[in-house]
């Protein structure tokens, strides 16, 4: 079932959202490390295994090897070549994975987007670059506040939205960097929640509806807010079965579909996802037997064992879904079958 929540009927659970912030708190701030409830193996056994009609997709392409030590983010353009960023530089790839380009930092990219006319913009850190279709650097904001932790960035017209996981906000900014509001910040008068993220790890996109998507991933759920800030709905669940979103904070990640399906991605139990846009689960693009290459695969309840390995997707316009593979550092490509 999912759950679908609207700013008049939204009941605050207090007591779950504490824990998950102090959780957070300690994992992502402070690094201490948390104990860690062990599953059977048995049972972990039976989470991993997928049902073979749910999976509705296939690998269509040979991985592609970044070559890179630490990927961080994906985004495909409309003629489908491959943006991949990590270390501290963006690479361009063509569909064989071709090396066609490189463009070098001075420190590390965090989020990337591709507008229509080919702009490129790159969360990093703390501040934006935007760079043109020949890759040269054409702007570059300055710091957002002390402790921002860049980990999403979208782009609408001339509004730009940012993901903060350090400060657990999304910044909306106009096209010169100018912070506009902030989206999220937990309001009771408002009915907003406020965003749970115990791992550096939270993501955003706008979708064709109008409406901003964010993911409060220790709330386990997707939430749509309006450019104004108000809170909308929400859908999603914490659950190991296949429709839900497993572990200490899921999804890490996510993208929309032509179809304005979305595609979503767990941490610790490997799986990609898709949904409909009120949330129904449709199908799985790939799970574990897939993604993990032998990998030891857990389904993690502290941030303090999720705090790495959260893979990045996206989508082009024939539907196909991308996963960036941010441990061995690989893209794999996944088509509907």
């Amino acid at each position: 079932m999912v759950s679908t929540i609207n700013r008049r009927g939204f009941l605050k659970k207090a007591i779950g959202a504490t824990v998950a912030v102090a959780l957070g708190v300690v994992a992502f701030l402070s690094l201490k490390k948390i104990p860690i409830v062990k599953r059977p193996s048995s049972n972990f056994d039976r989470l991993s295994k997928i049902d073979p009609s749910l999976i509705q997709y296939q690998q269509c392409a040979n991985p592609i090897d970044t070559g890179l030590s630490k990927s961080r983010a994906i985004a495909v353009d409309s003629s489908g070549l491959i943006h991949v960023a990590g270390d501290k530089t963006v690479r361009l790839f063509d569909q064989t994975g071709n090396l066609l380009k490189e463009t070098t930092l001075t420190s590390t990219p965090r989020a990337l987007f591709l507008t229509d006319q080919g702009l490129l913009y790159i969360a990093m850190t703390d501040h934006v670059k935007i760079l043109n279709k020949q890759h040269k650097q054409i702007a570059s904001w300055k710091s957002f506040p002390q402790r921002s932790h860049l980990t999403g960035i979208a782009v609408s017209k001339d509004h730009v939205f940012i993901a903060d996981a350090g400060n657990r906000i999304v910044l909306h900014c106009d096209s010169s960097g100018k912070i506009l509001n902030y989206i999220g910040k937990k309001d009771k008068s408002r009915n907003i929640p406020g965003f749970v993220v115990p791992s550096p790890y939270f993501d955003l996109a706008v979708a064709s509806d109008g409406l901003l998507r964010v993911t409060n991933p220790g709330r386990h759920r997707i939430e749509a807010y309006t450019f104004d800030g108000d809170f909308e709905f929400a859908w999603g669940k914490p659950s190991s079965r296949i429709e839900g979103f497993c572990g200490c904070c899921n999804p890490v990640s996510f993208a929309i579909l032509p179809d304005e399906s979305f595609v979503t991605c767990e941490k610790g139990l490997l799986r990609v996802k898709t949904y409909q846009p009120n949330g129904t689960f449709k199908a799985v693009v790939a799970g574990p037997d897939q993604l993990a290459q032998g990998r030891i695969c857990q389904v993690c309840t502290s941030p303090a064992k999720c705090g790495t390995g959260g893979f990045a997707v996206t989508t082009d316009e024939k539907g196909r879904v991308f996963v960036l593979d941010t441990v061995k550092n690989l893209v794999k490509v996944f088509a509907k079958t």
